[in-house]
């Protein structure tokens, strides 16, 4: 009997839930705004499409060509895109509402520290960020995890082993 292949939906779940776990450890430890961690679900789902595609060129021992491999990874970051996507939009409104606060204070801690802007123009800014918050925050998740997700799923297919096809002429 065959070992059941992982197909690329249960393989999202899976790297959403890691995500989601590792954006509410961050909350919960106030890491949310530091340099280093803003970074780290990057890197997670980067490495965990590696880890994603390989495994699927793997589980088609070898059978694959690069497209193969990119698409399935791609599929993926859909899917990702999509859970993260709606639990985003559920933190900020429901959980963690005082998130767009924070984000607003440490927009405005760093306009004032660059001191480019005067306080009426910061003010002004900030008061139309405060409007679009959410939209700027839906089209943040949507556009960074699919590009993030592409970089992972061009990787994965790049570092996927592959066999050589023969030529029939």
């Amino acid at each position: 009997m065959e070992p059941k292949k992982k197909t690329y939906v249960n393989v999202a779940l899976v790297i959403s839930l890691i995500l989601i776990i590792f954006d509410l450890i961050g909350k919960f430890a106030n890491l949310t705004f530091t340099t280093w961690f803003k970074w780290l679900p990057s890197l997670i789902l980067i490495l965990a499409l590696i880890v994603a595609c390989t495994s699927f060129g793997k589980e088609n021992n070898g059978n694959v060509t690069f497209g193969n491999v990119f698409g399935y990874g791609f599929k993926v970051t859909v899917i990702v895109t999509g859970i993260v996507l709606i639990y985003t939009i559920i933190a900020l409104l429901f959980i963690f509402p005082e998130t767009k606060d924070m984000a607003l204070e440490q927009a405005r801690k760093q306009m004032e520290e660059k001191g480019t802007m005067s306080q009426d123009n910061i003010d002004t800014a900030l008061a139309m960020t405060r409007k679009l918050f959410m939209p700027f925050a839906i089209a943040g998740v949507i556009i960074g995890t699919l590009l993030i997700g592409a970089i992972g799923s061009v990787l994965g297919a790049a570092f996927t082993k592959k066999n050589k096809v023969q030529n029939s002429f």
